[in-house]
């Protein structure tokens, strides 16, 4: 049994709780709207999703990489990141090839007709960019990106 100051300290830390003014969900909201408003832009004319939309990116930035490198460079689980591979194979966006030092792993990377849509898409990317950043002085896009650094630091941190 739970002594009575235990129960009432936790009900006095939760009753002000507001989901809407903790970080990590206004974070991902904002993350996940900002993402359809990006898909919206690019899912009609290539048909691809959010996430393989960041495969291809981090392949158009840094192939040849294997899987794991991409669960890492995306942030998203194995299982999201191999489906999203699977479709991008299947339509001949990414191809994949044996890693010279352990053939157990495959390197992967973008097909000419991936490296066309990635092409087409990156205008996009940065023209959304802008118009968010739109709203935000130089002053504050700076400091907005010295804080994300931050945060990123201190999340690889807490996991580590």
């Amino acid at each position: 049994m739970r002594p009575a100051a235990s129960v009432d300290l936790q009900a006095e830390e939760t009753e002000d709780f507001r989901l809407a003014g903790f970080l990590p969900y206004r974070l991902s909201v904002t993350t996940n709207r900002v993402s359809r408003v990006f898909a919206a832009r690019y899912t009609r004319e290539f048909g691809i999703s959010i996430p393989e939309w960041r495969v291809m990116a981090v392949l158009g930035e840094r192939a040849p990489i294997s899987s794991n490198e991409a669960c890492d460079a995306t942030a998203m689980d194995k299982a999201k990141v191999s489906r999203a591979l699977a479709t991008l194979l299947h339509r001949g966006f990414v191809k994949k090839a044996p890693h010279p030092d352990d053939q157990r792993l495959l390197r992967l990377s973008l097909t000419a007709k991936g490296r066309k849509v990635y092409a087409a898409i990156v205008p996009r990317a940065r023209q959304l960019e802008a118009e968010l950043m739109s709203g935000l002085t130089a002053s504050e896009r700076g400091q907005l990106d010295r804080l994300l650094d931050k945060l990123q630091a201190r999340v690889v941190d807490l996991e580590g």
